[in-house]
């Protein structure tokens, strides 16, 4: 059925029927700062070969930059096969799969897909994705809630990525339940003593954390399980494939364990769509929100999918439902299961070894100029906090004007830490590009060391 858009007399009357006078009238809740002034920078219509040379005009000014930062969206090498293939139309284009007579093939991928995810986490359960690791780690609180039945506190530790903490926020100060920050020991980076709260229902401990610091992930898990509570793990996929998964923490392993997919074959394409993971134990399965999809037999005893849960008020009594997830970023999905069966459980951990490999060889040559040291002693995955003598922004935006992106500033997030960067480093950079990065940041260190202080001082 082709688009017809409505014409303005069509507008006009729709507008009048509901007493507004303009179309602008219906969004008078998003907060004026925040809307559109005006695509000033988006010309008029112009034909394919103009816009494709204005697009690789603007690509050439932006330039080629090599990146060092992480924090939540990593820049890993992803083998051309993998979007070859999910780029195929049977595969881009697929039909949700609602009616599994009609979509074998997508239930299928999730299905391995759930299998693959289940069994890098050392879990029991895998759902079919969620839209990102935020709003995973959020969905995952609301889990816990309903798990325990009564109990409406979490504690979350301040090492957990800003904007999770912002999303899960978000998504439950309106239902009654208490987040509780633990501050982090300020010389391992790590979780500080845990208080003993009444009405708990889980702990949060992200594996790294956000720092790139490795947790006592073992003790933390058996604390939380001793006091009835149950356990988030906030995990870096790549991280899994190299360290304990969260299924095998502690005694008794992790209860729920989400995180961003991104790192598995999904671009950073300027921030997303990226895709969030949620796994755990069975005995959790129909608190779990979106779908899950399940391998059975038909009439004839032939193979075959379909969806065995869907917990979504889509399908069940809006009361009953867990979530209203309206989608499992399926295009996403099928990418990430494409690079794991490419690379397998051996693949993934040389990427992530590579990875860890790679940054300690950066910080220790970062470290041994004048000025630079580590934030917090200690492990960490492929991320690690270095401080400095000279301010972070100066400096960052100085490397980025040589083609690098240094890092992340901490400022804005933990001011406490001063002048501090975070630097990330995949197995994307070789041995030239950590000597560049290590050349241009004394080089422009040591000369804003050397320069003399301005001699005016304001009154």
């Amino acid at each position: 059925m082709p688009f017809i858009p409505h014409t303005d007399e069509d507008v006009s009357k729709m507008l009048a029927a509901i007493g507004a006078a303009r179309l602008e009238d219906l969004f008078d809740e998003i907060p004026p700062r925040l809307c559109s002034q005006g695509l000033s920078l988006v010309p008029p219509g112009v034909g394919e070969m103009e816009i494709l040379r204005l697009m690789q005009a603007r690509a050439e000014r932006d330039g080629r930059y090599a990146n060092f930062i992480g924090a939540g969206a990593y820049e890993h090498h992803i083998p051309a096969a993998v979007w070859e293939i999910a780029g195929r139309g049977e595969f881009y284009s697929a039909y949700t799969p609602y009616q599994a007579e009609a979509s074998q093939g997508t239930l299928q991928v999730i299905y391995e897909y759930q299998s693959m995810m289940a069994g890098l986490m050392a879990m029991e359960v895998s759902n079919a994705s969620l839209y990102d690791g935020a709003s995973a780690f959020g969905e995952a609180i609301l889990m816990a809630v309903r798990a325990h039945k009564g109990a409406r506190r979490i504690l979350v530790p301040k090492t957990v990525h800003p904007t999770y903490r912002k999303v899960a926020s978000a998504l439950v100060k309106s239902q009654g339940i208490e987040l509780i920050e633990i501050d982090y020991d300020p010389a391992s980076g790590t979780v500080g003593p845990l208080p003993e709260v009444a009405g708990l229902a889980a702990l949060v401990v992200a594996q790294p954390n956000f720092f790139g610091r490795l947790e006592a992930v073992d003790a933390l898990t058996d604390w939380a399980h001793d006091r009835g509570a149950l356990v988030i793990a906030l995990l870096n996929p790549m991280a899994a494939a190299l360290f304990v998964p969260p299924g095998e923490w502690g005694r008794e392993g992790a209860d729920i364990a989400v995180g961003e997919g991104q790192p598995l074959g999904v671009p950073l394409s300027a921030g997303g769509p990226y895709f969030g993971f949620m796994c755990c134990k069975e005995s959790l399965v129909r608190q779990m929100p979106g779908r899950l999809v399940g391998r059975t037999v038909d009439l004839e005893g032939r193979a075959g999918f379909t969806l065995t849960l869907q917990a979504r008020e889509q399908h069940i009594r809006r009361s009953k439902a867990t979530s209203n997830i309206c989608t499992n970023q399926g295009l996403l999905v099928l990418a990430a299961t494409v690079y794991m069966a490419l690379l397998g459980a051996e693949g993934l951990a040389r990427v992530a070894a590579q990875a860890h490999a790679n940054t300690r060889r950066l910080i220790d040559r970062l470290t041994a100029i004048p000025g630079v040291r580590r934030a917090f002693a200690g492990p960490f995955f492929h991320e690690a906090v270095i401080q400095l003598d000279l301010p972070a922004r100066e400096l960052l935006r100085a490397m980025r004007a040589q083609g690098i992106l240094g890092g992340l500033d901490l400022a804005e997030h933990y001011p406490e830490l001063g002048a501090a960067i975070l630097v990330c480093v995949t197995e994307t950079k070789t041995e030239e590009d950590i000597d560049q990065y290590v050349a241009q940041f004394e080089r422009i260190a040591t000369k804003r060391r050397d320069q003399p202080p301005c001699a005016y001082k304001p009154t």
